[in-house]
Formats: structure tokens, C-alpha cells, sequence
């Protein structure tokens, strides 16, 4: 059960009810996160904006997926885990390729650059060095596309911590975890 109310469209604050309106336009459904974060309408236009930025930037959407299921995975957010395995399969992506980011690995290279430098971030805190940064430009990411890179990662650690923080049920079909308690 979540610790903090998931209103509906109607009982929410009113300044979220247009976010919210889009959110279930856009997905057919409110799903629970943004029902969560719609108790503050500072933080869902937040959440939502960046969505739709990051979105229209230049990285693609299966690899920002992919991004999402292996920072879920090191954050132990079962709901990010199982929404952005669900959308990296819209995105194109096979079964096996989500389970291969999960555990931050891709046959791609510039995936499996993608992927070492997000962990990275996630597990040291953003403390790299220039060598990381070096190994994306080698794969062939330019300036961009690797402050965008970081923006994800940044993105996907607000909504993993709402999700863990708040116990925000699944509305996506479950995911196991690949890292250990």
C-alpha cells in the first residue's frame, strides 16, 4: 500500500489535474507513480516536463529504456524496473536485450558504454573521472547526447526514489530484480 495518496484525476490538487489529463492521454491510464507525485503539483510538472524534454532529445528511446531498467535494477525499484522493461519492448528492444540491460550489459557497444557510464553514475554518485566521459565520446556520443545521458539518469533517480520511497504499487506486469538485497 503507498505511503502517500494516489488521487485520481478529480481528487487531485487542481494545478495537476491538466498534467494528469495528459499523462492518462498519453498512456491510455494514470499510472500509480504520477498518481503519487500529483500530490505536489510543483513536482509532477517537473516529472512530467522532463519526460517529455528528455523525450524529444537525441538519444533514442530504446536505449533510454534500456538506461532505466539498470538503474531500477541497482536502486531496487520494482515498479521503474517493470514500466521501462514494458516500454523498452514498445521501443524495440527484445526480452532478452531488457534482461541484458538490467544486469548492465548489451552486445552494442555504444549501449554497453551507455549503460557502464549510467551504473557508474548511480553507484558513485556522480564522482567520475575524465576516462568515463572519454569511453562515451569513443563510443561515438557527442556532448549532447552525453549531458542528456546524465539528465536520464538524473530523471530516473527521482522517479526510482518516489517509487521506493512512497511503496507505490505496480500497475505494470512484475519484473524480478537481478540484484541481490
Amino acid at each position: 500500500m503507498s505511503r502517500i495518496p494516489l488521487p485520481a484525476i478529480g481528487d487531485a490538487p487542481a494545478a495537476s489535474q491538466p498534467a494528469l489529463a495528459q499523462i492518462q492521454s498519453a498512456f491510455g491510464a494514470t499510472p500509480n507513480m504520477f498518481r503519487a507525485v500529483a500530490n505536489s503539483p510543483a513536482a509532477l510538472a517537473s516529472m512530467w516536463g522532463s519526460f517529455g524534454a528528455l523525450g524529444g532529445g537525441v538519444l533514442p528511446a530504446r536505449l533510454c529504456e534500456q538506461v532505466a531498467v539498470a538503474i531500477a535494477d541497482r536502486n531496487r525499484c520494482h515498479y521503474c524496473l517493470a514500466a521501462h522493461t514494458m516500454l523498452g519492448r514498445k521501443a524495440g528492444a527484445s526480452a532478452a536485450e531488457m534482461a541484458e540491460a538490467q544486469a548492465g550489459r548489451s552486445a552494442d557497444a555504444r549501449t554497453a558504454a551507455a549503460l557502464a557510464f549510467a551504473i557508474k553514475v548511480v553507484e558513485r554518485r556522480a564522482d567520475i573521472g575524465d576516462g568515463d566521459v572519454a569511453a562515451l565520446r569513443e563510443a561515438g556520443f557527442g556532448d549532447e547526447a552525453i549531458v542528456e545521458l546524465l539528465a536520464h539518469v538524473a530523471l530516473n533517480l527521482f522517479t526510482n526514489y518516489v517509487n521506493v520511497a512512497f511503496d507505490v504499487p505496480l500497475d505494470f506486469p512484475k519484473v524480478t530484480l537481478r540484484q541481490a538485497a
